[in-house]
């Protein structure tokens, strides 16, 4: 049976795989996991698209206080006109080149009070865009733990299935040589063929695993992974009860205050298509220069203030439909702000109990990994005596391996877990986290183009 400098081997290369577990051996220039986080916040294409789309939800202001400004319009004509007229007698024929050039201003005096609820709309509109930026930002972070720790993992137990294979190959050989000399039978030299053969095929699958959380760690993070050091739980930053837990992420989670700005919208458009029965008032100014504008006026100026307003009294029922339709939207945005509250909930319990799942699950899995190794090596002290077979020992040498692979997902799942909880809660961030890297801060497009009266150049130069 195996034994000696073979089982030897085998114990140093599955204890070592494990003691790193969720790590390769890192030299000083090793990725961390909060490094590979802060690269992710940085670069990740999906989160610098959201992050272009609340400054296109920033534009939604000056767009709606465009209200509150007056519109101006010049205009300039110029022609020839003949006139053939035909009084009594006299028939007279003339040729004229009519020119003119005027200015209109129209300010909005009353629409009521449309343009200050467009404007508070716009506003909730922009807090609803960052609260689902940060959504996305803890998806993404989120995301980067996941792919960094899945590398580790898989990097781990593809090690763990590479010894197991050495360890196997071991015992055949072993095992041929024993049956050369008559001490066991072709059917265990064809039961150690088969585990070698189905080592091998395991030790296929983690390297093809390792292979795509590679490809997805490239995709979320931005880089190939090179050295990684082990990933740590973030225990410290999330509540320390389930209650609290639940209060926090009921009242930070940003899916719920972007359902509650949803509201907010929905409430304010409800105002908006109500002002539209309110009467308008405009003030509208004209200057207006003309040259021949008729074969008898040489020259002509005119200039006028008007205040004009118009009063609704019937436009076919288009504005009720819009008020009633508005109005069942608002009762919409309130269920969904209530099915959000008992999801926010929900995940929080969910994830909650997957943390301390996964931390009992470590206990349970060391202990396995001990009584397994125990178990293996009494085993293969009782067949060197003759009372096991050598299925015996690549049952329990199997054993063992699954121990250690059950193991390492354990020790992955356990930081994933943390970090989870963490996301569940609301506080996912860079700020909670301590990346040292620059925060990308909305508020600074938004005060850039806020109070912005023209310009087609966006805030950095396009």
């Amino acid at each position: 049976m195996t034994s000696g400098p073979a089982a030897r081997a085998w114990c140093r290369a599955a204890t070592a795989a494990v003691a790193v577990s969720l790590a390769w051996c890192a030299p000083a220039q090793a990725d961390t996991l909060l490094g590979a986080l802060a690269q992710s916040y940085l670069v990740n294409p999906q989160l610098n698209s959201q992050r272009a789309i609340v400054r296109q939800t920033d534009e939604g202001v000056p767009q709606a206080l465009a209200g509150y400004r007056p519109h101006l319009n010049g205009t300039a004509s110029i022609g020839n006109q003949f006139t053939w007229s035909e009084i009594g007698p006299a028939k007279n024929r003339d040729w004229t080149s009519p020119r003119s050039v005027g200015a209109t201003a129209t300010q909005t005096l009353f629409n009521g009070f449309q343009t200050g609820n467009r404007t508070r709309a716009a506003e909730s509109q922009v807090f609803a865009a960052r609260e689902t930026l940060r959504v996305i930002e803890q998806t993404v972070l989120l995301n980067a733990a996941t792919a960094y720790m899945n590398v580790l993992r898989d990097a781990a137990i593809l090690e763990v299935q590479r010894s197991n294979v050495r360890v196997l190959g071991e015992t055949l050989r072993q095992t041929r040589d024993r049956f050369n000399v008559g001490e066991v039978t072709r059917t265990d030299v064809a039961q150690s063929q088969a585990q070698l053969a189905s080592g091998q095929s395991q030790m296929l699958q983690a390297e093809s695993n390792l292979v795509t959380s590679n490809a997805t760690y490239r995709q979320v993070i931005g880089s190939e992974p090179k050295n990684l050091q082990p990933g740590m739980p973030v225990d410290r930053l999330s509540p320390h009860t389930l209650p609290g837990a639940i209060d926090l992420g009921v009242a930070t989670n940003p899916s719920v205050n972007a359902a509650m700005y949803g509201v907010d919208v929905a409430e304010l458009q409800v105002k908006v298509s109500e002002g539209a029965l309110y009467p308008q008032v405009t003030l509208a100014g004209n200057v207006q220069r003309l040259h021949e504008p008729t074969p008898a006026i040489k020259e002509q100026f005119t200039a006028s203030v008007m205040t004009n307003v118009v009063i609704p009294i019937y436009q076919g029922g288009s504005e009720y439909s819009t008020i009633r339709q508005n109005k069942e939207l608002l009762g919409q945005r309130r269920l969904d702000l209530a099915t959000t509250r008992d999801q926010a909930r929900a995940t929080v319990v969910q994830a909650w109990g997957q943390h301390e799942a996964a931390k009992a699950q470590i206990q349970a899995a060391q202990e396995q990994v001990t009584a397994s190794e125990v178990a293996l090596n009494g085993v293969r002290e009782e067949a060197r005596v003759g009372q096991r077979t050598t299925l015996d020992v690549l049952n329990a040498q199997q054993a063992l391996v699954n121990a250690r692979v059950t193991l390492v997902t354990a020790q992955r799942d356990r930081v994933v877990a943390s970090y989870t909880l963490l996301a569940a809660v609301g506080r996912l961030s860079p700020q909670v986290l301590g990346l040292k890297i620059p925060e990308w801060d909305p508020m600074v497009h938004y005060q850039q183009v806020r109070d912005a009266w023209g310009g087609v150049r966006t805030p950095d130069g396009r």
